[in-house]
């Protein structure tokens, strides 16, 4: 059902109306969105591919990755293409949309990294048993859950959303279409909506964030147990969790977890969750995993030594050789 109003497209005031300086995040952000895909698909590629990342707690991390590059396409060729235009418009449909997919990708990472630690817990708590309780069938069948989970969060806001009226002027002062700022437009009383969105949201990001704490606090206290080498490998896992965990929780909290209002400074935590994030994990995994590291170094140095190999046969013919040049 479409709202009552006859709204049919908004308009977003965006980061700045600086030309110089929208030229200059344009540059910012295109950069940032090639390291993001380039990262996360040499993990995703590297996962799929290298036979030494084997272990099971790297199918989530393939995972993760794929849908972070997703996720990063779905947020940031808009919000570049947005910096070329004079005026940003969004329609009611597009901006929906927009919405569908942020949660639902949004929704779905906190579930993955919810997965992840309990991935990350059975790993070290039962050593023994892991193949037995995480072999690929579970692993799947979590996957299949997270991506259930944010749909539903997703599916949740837009219903609440789209039945609403919405009051002129249509303009939302924010860089992409999210629920706080549609909510100050529409001509009803929000506080019950906004309770909800609190709920569906704000609290579940903290009750989340509290649990994921905890069991890594518990994971931490397994790992007096481990040698110091053993110790030092599961512990390089559980800080890069860890990490990326905070960088995704915190601005959710501090984004959901209050009443309906819009603040400037949402643009730049908006900003932070759905471009420099999405950058920084896999970059975060990478370098602080060593398996991972050296799975990338073996598998791109032995592609590259086959490419080698494949182009020196060729160079051969028009390059002589140090006995033919001696003859001269």
């Amino acid at each position: 059902m479409r709202p009552s109003s006859n709204v049919t497209e908004f308009v977003l005031l965006g980061l700045t109306q600086d030309p110089d300086v929208k030229k200059a995040l344009f540059v910012m952000f295109l950069l940032i969105y090639v390291v993001t895909m380039v990262g996360n698909l040499l993990i995703w590629v590297t996962t799929i591919v290298s036979p030494s990342l084997g272990s099971l707690m790297y199918f989530f991390l393939a995972y993760l990755s794929l849908m972070d590059a997703i996720y990063s396409t779905a947020m940031s060729p808009k919000l570049m293409i947005d910096l070329l235009c004079d005026k940003i418009t969004i329609s009611l449909s597009a901006c929906m949309g927009q919405l569908f997919i942020e949660h639902l990708l949004g929704g779905a990472e906190v579930f993955l990294l919810v997965v992840m630690a309990y991935d990350c817990y059975v790993a070290i708590s039962k050593p023994l048993h892991y193949l037995n309780i995480m072999n690929l069938l579970v692993c799947i069948l979590l996957l299949v859950v997270a991506m259930i989970g944010g749909f539903v969060h997703s599916v949740v806001q837009i219903v609440f959303l789209y039945s609403l009226p919405f009051c002129g002027p249509y303009v939302i002062d924010h860089i992409v279409c999210d629920m706080y700022p549609l909510l100050e437009l529409v001509c009803l009383d929000t506080y019950f909506i906004g309770l909800t969105v609190v709920a569906n949201g704000g609290i579940i990001c903290m009750v989340i964030f509290t649990f994921l704490l905890i069991s890594c606090g518990v994971i931490l206290n397994f790992l007096k147990t481990y040698s110091q080498e053993g110790r030092h490998k599961a512990l390089s896992t559980c800080v890069s969790h860890i990490i990326v965990v905070a960088l995704f929780f915190v601005p959710c909290i501090f984004m959901y977890v209050r009443p309906v209002s819009n603040f400037p400074f949402d643009k730049f935590m908006t900003v932070f969750y759905t471009i420099i994030t999405l950058m920084l994990n896999p970059l975060i995994y990478s370098l602080r995993n060593s398996e991972m590291k050296n799975a990338m170094k073996n598998l791109w140095c032995e592609k590259l030594s086959i490419v080698r190999k494949r182009v020196s046969p060729t160079l051969n013919i028009f390059v002589p050789s140090s006995k033919a040049t001696n003859r001269w």
